[in-house]
């Protein structure tokens, strides 16, 4: 078991491809689970997490982290850290891209330390309740209009979290 489990929630498919690219930028030290299929009991012993979720309708959570993430948020976090990735439409849903995050930070805020935060910049899109005091609570992705530059942010971004997951 590695120190960093790697959580997701997809509806279409995109997620799963984006965490898969997480994994992959952890050089495979990370284990990627699908909350619609993982038991608490197999995650409980990680030291780190990567909550990574899709934003459906106007800025709700993917359906599979709201059966999970009630029972997520009980977890003892003593120690712990975590960074949430969110999957959005910027340009059809502009005043509200990317606010699942922002469901997740709510909940699991008080009870572990939240990383990853990125700058509010180069992202087109009208609001977001995610961004607060100029900082995403998570890395916002944007597949379906800025897929060429997903890449580039994740390779970002995972080079942050190696320097905080130590």
């Amino acid at each position: 078991m590695n120190k960093i489990a790697i959580l997701y929630g997809s509806s279409g498919g995109n997620v799963t491809s984006v965490a898969r690219q997480v994994q992959d930028l952890f050089d495979g030290n990370a284990d990627i689970y699908n909350v619609m299929e993982v038991s608490l009991e197999e995650i409980k012993d990680y030291t780190y997490y990567i909550i990574g979720t899709s934003t459906t309708g106007i800025g709700d959570l993917q359906d599979d982290w709201e059966g999970f993430l009630p029972s997520f948020s009980r977890l003892d976090f003593t120690g712990k850290k975590a960074a949430i990735f969110a999957l959005g439409d910027s340009a059809s849903y502009s005043t509200s891209f990317a606010e699942s995050m922002k469901v997740v930070f709510d909940e699991i805020q008080d009870k572990v330390q939240i990383v990853g935060r990125v700058p509010d910049e180069g992202y087109t899109y009208d609001d977001s309740t995610a961004v607060i005091d100029g900082l995403w609570v998570g890395l916002p992705i944007d597949e379906d209009n800025e897929y060429d530059l997903t890449q580039e942010r994740l390779e970002k971004w995972v080079e942050s979290l190696k320097q905080e997951f130590v």
